[in-house]
């Protein structure tokens, strides 16, 4: 199974707003169009949240018309940036989904929620928990992809990492427990990560507009391109991932 990993796009009701000067609905339409011009074909897209960042309606109609050309199911969760309220009508709608599960074969991929409300950090709550731990054992699939917006890992910058996860070490050691889960995919760092965690996989996604200098102890932005990331899952529980730029 291939999967699209697309993250924090940050767009506006208005198709010019830009973002640290990076007009995002164009270069979500360049990233897209990237990879419609490429030889490699997903089966689902995964968005791990902040769609858009003015908090308005009309910039996730402008998410929903800029992904439906693809023609693939889209499981999305939010971020921080998000609006439940005005995220949930365009996301729950086919093909779209909201921090949704899906069984393909021998992988299950699952939405997870890591944002608290009025804040730009996170954390999975305890009913998140349960939920996700009912789904994977309830699954058939022998090997599960989590796919959320925070990190549960720190990444060394000591700005970013006061606004990560609150709770990433329980978040991990309950994926260790659940024993199928292989990958847990993030976004909300802008900027790469693609390591191994005794025996998880944790992969952060760079931003399809403006990224963060990867260590720096205060907000700095890099000068690295917008880009997605392709994910191959293997019936085994092995994947392979290429990160665009």
């Amino acid at each position: 199974m291939r999967l699209l990993h697309l993250t924090d796009p940050h767009l506006f009701a208005d198709a010019s707003g830009a973002l640290r000067g990076v007009v995002t609905h164009d270069s979500l339409q360049r990233v897209l169009d990237h990879y419609r011009a490429s030889d490699w074909d997903a089966d689902r897209i995964i968005v791990t949240g902040d769609i858009i960042q003015d908090d308005s309606a009309t910039a996730y109609t402008r998410f929903r018309d800029l992904l439906l050309p693809l023609n693939l199911r889209v499981h999305c969760v939010p971020g921080n940036h998000d609006n439940r309220e005005l995220m949930q009508p365009v996301c729950c709608v086919p093909p779209f989904s909201y921090c949704a599960s899906e069984e393909l074969g021998d992988w299950m991929l699952i939405g997870v929620d890591s944002c608290v409300s009025g804040g730009a950090g996170g954390a999975v709550s305890e009913a998140e928990m349960q939920r996700l731990s009912d789904a994977v054992s309830q699954a058939a699939a022998r090997h599960i992809l989590v796919y959320l917006h925070h990190p549960p890992i720190t990444m060394g910058s000591a700005w970013l990492d006061t606004v990560g996860m609150t709770n990433g070490d329980d978040f991990l050691d309950l994926l260790r427990s659940l024993d199928k889960v292989r990958i847990a995919a993030f976004g909300h760092v802008h900027q790469n990560r693609d390591e191994e965690h005794d025996g998880l996989r944790i992969i952060a996604t760079p931003s399809t507009c403006r990224q963060f200098m990867p260590g720096s102890d205060q907000f700095a932005v890099d000068d690295r391109p917008p880009a997605y990331r392709r994910i191959t899952l293997h019936d085994n529980g092995s994947s392979d991932t290429e990160l665009i730029w």
